[in-house]
């Protein structure tokens, strides 16, 4: 069980739905699932820390990803999944994420990626305008 201090630590929750889909004739969620769980969290996170971030315009690609696996989720599990920047680079960024319960606060899976800020227009990577830089530091707390 985590701790309320460690749970504080990220401040973008955001609960997610299970669909029929996503379970499987054992009853429990695929695997694979998990993946479009960690990128609603991550588009949320984008969306609510970045203001006036332009989906038409810039895009974010994961350039390296590792999940754990701890528990399995069922599908009548209430989950939801928390996110925040543990390292901010020129053109990168670090996120941690994790899956919990929301009834028990049981982690069952924790995701590390790295990201990287692309312009659709330009084709090609580019560095963290300054106002989200600052935008992702304040909200995280990190140097």
């Amino acid at each position: 069980m985590m701790t309320e201090e460690r749970i504080n630590e990220f401040r973008n929750v955001v609960p997610l739905q299970i669909r029929f889909n996503d379970v499987d004739k054992f009853g429990h969620v695929n695997n694979t699932i998990y993946f479009q769980f960690y990128d609603s969290g991550k588009t949320d996170y984008v969306s609510t820390v970045c203001k006036g971030f332009d989906w038409n315009q810039y895009a974010i690609f994961v350039v390296k990803i590792e999940v754990e696996f701890f528990a399995q989720i069922k599908g009548e599990d209430r989950i939801a999944v928390r996110t925040r920047t543990v390292h901010l680079g020129n053109k990168s960024f670090r996120l941690e994420q994790e899956i919990f319960d929301i009834d028990t606060q049981e982690v069952k899976s924790r995701c590390l990626s790295i990201l990287v800020l692309y312009d659709l227009e330009q084709k090609q990577s580019i560095p963290f305008p300054d106002e989200w830089r600052q935008a992702i530091r304040d909200y995280d707390g990190i140097l």
